[in-house]
């Protein structure tokens, strides 16, 4: 039993982090750890099994992850390629298409560094793989976190539903990503409407881009009075320019209207999890609800989501990563 200890003690980290506030990534991260630490202690176990049973459970856990990741890496592919017919060839729509062909090249150079037996190649595939580790880990971190954090239900009475804006089509049309965070927060309105509570207002937020004749929130909510909202229950936040300015000035206008007010905000599943953290770094009062996306949009942009999520932690991330580049660097050095 005293191998459960860490994962018990990580969990019990992980229940009162989450209590304190559910929008922090350290949840994830300890998360991640209480699965490390109990996978771990469960394997410990594995020696009092009988032989064969044991011998079949130590290689499903070496199996199960090499075919894991080559079949992860063809999924990848595959979506990269599925996202640059479908929504053009950005960056951002190549990222599944990029980490793909990164683990590709990864197995690629473990091949020929155990062909070679190159100390250098060898070196160098070791502290690569360390750093994938590393990097793989935190991203598992997310998204396990995330999948929970997008199971939150709205409980109780809320005064607004925050509804952030993105790119509109022509300049003054919804696009089906916004309209489906329209449709959240018309729901979440909707529901509140006919349990006979207070009537939340709905507060679209997003400003005019240069390529845009209109401010995103004027479309979003002209969206909505066209379904059926009333137009005296819709607001607008119409300065913004980026994610965290629709919260920052979104909290703002409902602070100015209630200081103890309670929100609740709605984007996209991908996304709800990095708003949330953005949210509590605003000030705002209120979790982040995501809408649905298409099936062949998430994995790209949920890898970008990852990527702002460790960009904005760069001196943890990038000192941890640069550690490991030098540790690489030392082993290939001593054995040489």
């Amino acid at each position: 039993m005293v191998a459960f200890v860490p994962a018990a003690l990580l969990f019990a980290l992980f229940c009162v982090s989450v209590r304190e506030d559910r929008r922090r990534f350290r949840n994830a991260v300890l998360l991640g750890l209480t699965f490390v630490t109990l996978s771990i202690a469960l394997l410990y176990q594995v020696r009092h099994l009988p032989g064969a049973l044991g011998g079949l459970i130590a290689l499903a856990v070496f199996l199960v992850p090499s075919v894991g990741v080559v079949a992860l890496a063809c999924f990848l592919v595959a979506n990269g390629v599925t996202m640059a017919r479908k929504e053009g060839r950005s960056l951002g729509n190549l990222l599944s298409l990029l980490a793909g062909l990164a683990i590709f090249a990864l197995l690629a150079l473990t091949i020929t560094a155990m062909g070679t037996g190159s100390t250098e190649i060898a070196g160098l595939t070791f502290m690569l793989i360390m750093i994938a580790v590393y990097v793989s880990f935190l991203f598992l971190c997310f998204l396990a976190y995330a999948f929970l954090y997008g199971r939150i239900k709205v409980r109780g009475d809320v005064d607004y539903v925050v509804m952030l804006g993105s790119g509109l089509i022509g300049g003054d049309r919804v696009p089906p990503l916004l309209a489906s965070r329209l449709r959240k927060g018309m729901e979440i309105y909707e529901a509140q409407v006919a349990r006979g509570r207070k009537v939340p207002l709905l507060l679209t937020s997003g400003g005019k881009g240069s390529d845009e004749k209109v401010a995103e929130a004027r479309a979003m909510a002209d969206w909505l009075i066209a379904e059926g909202v009333p137009a005296e229950h819709v607001r607008l936040e119409d300065r913004s320019r980026t994610t965290a300015e629709n919260l920052v000035l979104s909290r703002k206008i409902m602070a100015g209207d209630d200081p103890d007010y309670r929100c609740v905000v709605v984007t996209n599943n991908f996304h709800a999890f990095r708003a949330a953290m953005m949210a509590r770094k605003a000030g705002v009062n209120g979790q982040v609800l995501g809408s649905p996306t298409a099936a062949y949009f998430w994995p790209s942009a949920t890898i970008r989501e990852f990527v702002a999520v460790f960009v904005e932690h760069k001196a943890v991330n990038f000192a941890i990563c640069g550690s490991l580049f030098a540790l690489g660097v030392l082993i290939t050095v001593l054995a040489a």
